[in-house]
């Protein structure tokens, strides 16, 4: 399916993860990303159950995370299988791979620059990690509705 390919509905994105899932949603008219929340992975799929319903949701974009030189290594394995679980259990749903690469780091970027900087709490970091999942989300979905709106 080409970005041009539309349906209706509005457009969810996925930055799955081990243990958590960033969730972002567009606009009804498919125009501005939301970050929505971070889901844990085990409550994905009841999660995604609700969010197609409620917000009648037709396209669900998947974060694919490739190297810098654009290969497919062990992440981006876990998370094709995790893509083709979801595609079973949603197969009304088109599913969109899409390459995140940088997303996280732009995300991080952007979240550190409006909040003054680096936590000073002993595991900080990952505690940030946890909050960007869905901002990374975000990230990600615009970039897309932004190529679909110029095909």
């Amino acid at each position: 399916m080409s970005v041009a390919d539309a349906a209706s509905g509005r457009i969810a994105a996925l930055d799955l993860g081990e243990a958590w899932t960033g969730v972002a949603i567009s606009d009804p008219d498919a125009i501005i990303a939301s970050p929505l929340e971070v889901v844990p992975a085990a409550e994905l799929t009841e999660y995604l159950q609700r969010l197609v319903i409620e917000e009648d949701i037709s396209e669900i974009l998947v974060g694919v995370p490739k190297t810098l030189g654009g290969e497919t290594g062990h992440q981006a394995r876990r998370v094709f299988a995790s893509l083709d679980d979801l595609k079973s259990q949603f197969p009304g749903v088109c599913f969109i791979e899409w390459d995140e690469r940088l997303t996280t780091r732009v995300a991080r970027s952007r979240a550190s620059g409006g909040a003054g900087g680096r936590s000073k709490n002993r595991g900080g970091r990952r505690k940030v990690r946890e909050r960007l999942d869905h901002l990374a989300a975000a990230e990600m979905l615009q970039e897309y509705l932004r190529a679909k709106s110029n095909s």
